[in-house]
């Protein structure tokens, strides 16, 4: 491991807090059965021995003596800040239960399990990873388990290191595929558990039972921090408007947070762009008026927030892109060249999504017809929106002068915050929460459970007041399509336009849109009062309140 900071030193003396309930022996009391949220009799013939299981809540109680025994652990997907605390939360879990346990990583992911790569997790290692951001202790990776091949490798490897449990630290995707992975263990009866943990800075994994995916805290703090040093520098200088791109490429809960948090001039959010059934002038019309409201102001500067997917919530290009994504899942243009494929794509689209694709920039047309994610989703991070709004921006209001619509200077500059916020060192509550799902995931092993999400709620209360138990992720799932193929999937949370954040937002943005009312929310704070220093996001404030 590369020296660490005084800071890194000094954080990792912290001792992330508990819920009480974990602070001793549990018992686990079971609620009633479950069912998926869509498709239920496709999801219970798809998982017959994990479907239906019971919410558990943990309650203090007598912890029946165990075995030793060994357990798994994988970081699959993105980086999130918080994954170390979820490992060091499990360590010593499972060796509270028995100092005799151990704890095995996978390498680079779910294709450490695969390949059998792995390595123990000491002591002497888990100490140097503590409170600190990143993945790096093992390592993450993107290799989906969906193949009886894959299972059978590693129950091999799981066998071989006598592991009596697998903890796959993910997303929606990534806690799929460890559903999937808990049923066929569970169908063969090899005795293994699966366990997942919800990770995505997104925040579009979170339902009833989760309030929040670990790291999106953590995230949103730090990219606030950088909006707001922006705005600063923005109503400095007084001469540019700021375009800024933010993760989330399903769903707008970081761009919601940030705003919350820093009161931007514009934001835009996908889910009310689609609702409204706005097209892509109607955005660039909405943010031209703003500019053009504030340069009557004499205020010739401000910012724009911008969630990374929003293109793909445009109705007109929403329909596109789900031609796009059935033809370029046919074998016929899976074997063609990129040239060639743009040719194929246009002989097949629809007139009226011919048309939408004839009217794109040539940029964006391109990317749109050719790169796909592993998922098979539009690579929409690689699309420069930020850049295509502005331009259009421009445009519009170069027309309005010429009719003596608007008076005013637009200058622009552009940014993109997407890995600057996946691995800061977690925040005090991304640091309690993390470690607080991997402790509880000891114990949901204990209780001999899988195919179950460790979850920790009530977490806007003192932490010694949240509660803890776990979720049958079969819950959590509905078909979805994938690749031109329907699959079972978790269901992802968008913003609810009906929820407490949003309508806190559009009572404000009028306000926001024309004054300049920036919040500079600053850096972390790891030491201090309390209100300052483990304050939850806006976002789950709001919805708890």
């Amino acid at each position: 491991m590369a020296s660490i900071s005084a800071l890194q030193a000094a954080r990792s003396q912290y001792q992330p807090k508990l819920p009480k309930t974990l602070q001793g022996p549990v018992v686990a009391v079971e609620g009633k059965a479950t069912q998926s949220v869509g498709n239920q009799a496709e999801i219970k013939e798809l998982f017959p021995n994990t479907y239906g299981m019971p919410v558990i809540t943990f309650e203090a109680g007598a912890q029946p003596k165990l075995e030793p025994f060994n357990v798994g652990i994988i970081l699959s997907g993105g980086q999130a800040p918080g994954g170390h605390n979820v490992i060091s939360g499990l360590f010593d879990g499972v060796k509270s239960l028995n100092p005799q346990n151990k704890l095995y990583g996978f390498i680079l992911g779910p294709g450490g399990l695969v390949d059998h790569k792995y390595m123990e997790i000491t002591p002497e290692l888990m100490d140097q990873y503590r409170n600190t951001g990143g993945f790096d202790i093992i390592g993450s990776g993107r290799t989906k388990l969906e193949e009886v091949d894959q299972f059978e490798k590693g129950i091999q490897i799981l066998r071989e290191l006598g592991i009596k449990a697998l903890v796959i630290i993910g997303g929606d995707d990534s806690n799929t595929n460890a559903c999937v992975l808990a049923e066929y263990y569970a169908a063969k009866k090899y005795g293994v558990q699966v366990i997942g943990c919800p990770k995505t800075i997104d925040g579009d994994l979170k339902n009833e039972q989760i309030e929040t995916s670990f790291g999106f805290d953590t995230a949103c703090k730090t990219y606030s921090e950088l909006i707001g040093n922006i705005q600063r520098d923005c109503n400095s200088a007084r001469k540019y408007w700021h375009f800024i791109k933010l993760m989330g490429r399903s769903a707008s809960h970081i761009a919601l947070e940030c705003a919350l948090q820093c009161q931007p001039n514009i934001c835009l959010v996908s889910e009310e762009v689609e609702a409204k059934e706005m097209s892509l002038d109607d955005v660039v019309t909405y943010i031209a008026q703003a500019v053009a409201n504030r340069a009557a102001d004499g205020n010739n500067f401000g910012t724009v927030l911008i969630p990374e997917g929003i293109i793909e919530f445009i109705p007109a290009i929403k329909k596109l892109i789900a031609q796009l994504n059935d033809i370029l899942a046919t074998p016929e243009a899976q074997n063609l060249g990129r040239s060639e494929q743009i040719d194929f794509v246009k002989a097949h689209l629809t007139k009226d999504n011919l048309a939408v694709f004839n009217s794109l920039p040539t940029s964006v047309a391109r990317q749109l017809a050719l790169d796909r994610d592993p998922h098979g989703n539009v690579q929409v991070s690689l699309i420069e929106t930020e850049k295509l709004l502005s331009t259009m921006v421009a445009a519009k209001l170069d027309q309005w002068k010429k009719e003596g619509k608007y008076v005013g200077k637009f200058g622009t500059q552009h940014h993109f915050f997407g890995y600057e916020g996946r691995c800061a060192a977690p925040s005090n509550y991304d640091a309690d929460y993390c470690y607080s799902l991997g402790y509880n995931a000891s114990r949901l092993i204990a209780n001999g459970k899988t195919g179950y999400m460790s979850v920790i709620k009530n977490t806007t209360k003192p932490a010694a007041e949240w509660i803890a138990g776990g979720v049958p992720i079969t819950m959590m799932m509905n078909l979805e399509k994938r690749n031109g193929k329907m699959k079972p999937v978790i269901r992802k949370a968008l913003v609810e336009l009906d929820g407490a954040p949003f309508k806190y937002f559009a009572s404000k943005r009028d306000e926001w849109a024309r004054q300049t009312a920036y919040v500079y929310p600053g850096p972390i704070q790891y030491w201090g009062p309390s209100e300052v220093c483990d304050q939850t996001t806006k976002t789950l404030q709001l919805e708890q309140a």
